[in-house]
């Protein structure tokens, strides 16, 4: 199944968990942070203006982003993964 957002949103593969703590320490599942970076799968047409114009996104498929712990509220499943919808304004980065 393909997902194409609307507008400004953006599809976002949220990248693994760590599975351990830097010092070795192997951590539970309720223990784990989601990470706050991932993959740009799917971006909207853009931002429309007030003109009336479109502003095209800032960020493509493929790139690498930071967000919030609590950006994207919005999950949904596909193909059995699990991707996060959400505004492009909640993008924090680009990773390069």
């Amino acid at each position: 199944m393909k997902i194409r957002p609307l507008y400004d949103r953006v599809v976002i593969r949220r990248n693994e968990e760590e599975q351990t703590t830097a010092g070795g320490i192997l951590l539970p599942g309720s223990a784990k942070e989601k990470p706050n970076q991932g993959e740009v799968v799917a971006v909207g047409d853009g931002k429309a203006l007030d003109s009336g114009e479109v502003r095209p996104l800032a960020v493509k498929v493929g790139d690498t982003v930071v967000f919030g712990q609590y950006a994207g509220s919005n999950t949904i499943e596909v193909d059995g993964e699990e991707l996060i919808i959400m505004g492009e304004s909640e993008i924090y980065a680009v990773v390069e």
